[in-house]
């Protein structure tokens, strides 16, 4: 877990298992993603001494299952309200029924005093997005699944003080593995993942005088392992004489 000025942010899964993101200020809670069952959301929660009953929304990035498993449990649970933009609200199975609240990317909306800014990421998906939350002076940004840097990304994502990034594979790996080469040309595309090598370009150039904290994110438990992705991210930040930023972990469970 971490802070920043105004945020506690505690990362519940991340990878291709399930992604889910707590984030709270002094008056709002929410979740970004909800890719685990509501069950292992709410027990992961309790471990973490996070209160569901804070909670008031969860803001989806897009369809796929290891960011929305847990939407329709939690929301019959909780009753807590569920944000989306239409394409992703449309693709989501199984969710036909709730009561979406359809943001438009590019245009903020907020939920108590958190602002937060949507805007579109490359990926496979039918209108992924990453967000930047805002809550006074403290700037949280997230973007979990893309394939390439965008400059629109680099603009949102700039003088934020808290990045949750994905930092998917390294390229060798992938290259190397047993997985079909469809798979392989996927993750490596335009519209896959970051690899560490990329993430840690993207990092550097963005970082400017107000990032503080990065977790990495989404790792692959295949073409990654923990400790070559934070070797790569430091290394690289430390040769762009960034080594004051704290790189910090996430995991599957």
């Amino acid at each position: 877990m971490s802070s920043s000025p105004k945020f506690r942010v505690c990362v519940l899964a991340s990878g291709s298992s399930g992604n889910c993101i707590y984030v709270e200020s002094s008056q709002t809670a929410l979740l970004i993603d909800a890719g685990i069952s509501a069950r292992e959301t709410l027990r992961r929660m309790e471990l973490a001494a996070l209160d569901p009953a804070k909670l008031a929304a969860i803001c989806i990035s897009h369809e796929h299952t290891d960011h929305t498993t847990g939407i329709a449990q939690l929301h019959k649970k909780l009753g807590i309200k569920l944000f989306a933009n239409g394409a992703t609200a449309r693709a989501v199975r199984g969710t036909e029924t709730l009561p979406w609240n359809l943001f438009s990317d590019g245009n903020p909306f907020t939920i108590g005093d958190i602002e937060i800014l949507p805007f579109p990421l490359p990926h496979d998906a039918y209108a992924p997005v990453g967000f930047v939350l805002a809550c006074g002076d403290a700037r949280l940004g997230i973007a979990t699944d893309l394939g390439m840097p965008t400059q629109l990304a680099r603009e949102r994502l700039r003088g934020c003080n808290l990045l949750i990034l994905e930092a998917n594979h390294d390229e060798l790996l992938v290259k190397n593995s047993h997985r079909p080469w469809s798979l392989k040309q996927r993750i490596l595309g335009r519209q896959g993942h970051l690899s560490n090598e990329t993430a840690a370009a993207f990092l550097a150039e963005i970082a400017g005088e107000t990032l503080q904290q990065v977790f990495l994110a989404h790792l692959s438990r295949e073409c990654n392992n923990l400790d070559l992705a934070l070797h790569t991210v430091r290394r690289h930040l430390a040769s762009s004489g960034l080594s004051h930023i704290r790189v910090l972990p996430t995991h599957p469970d």
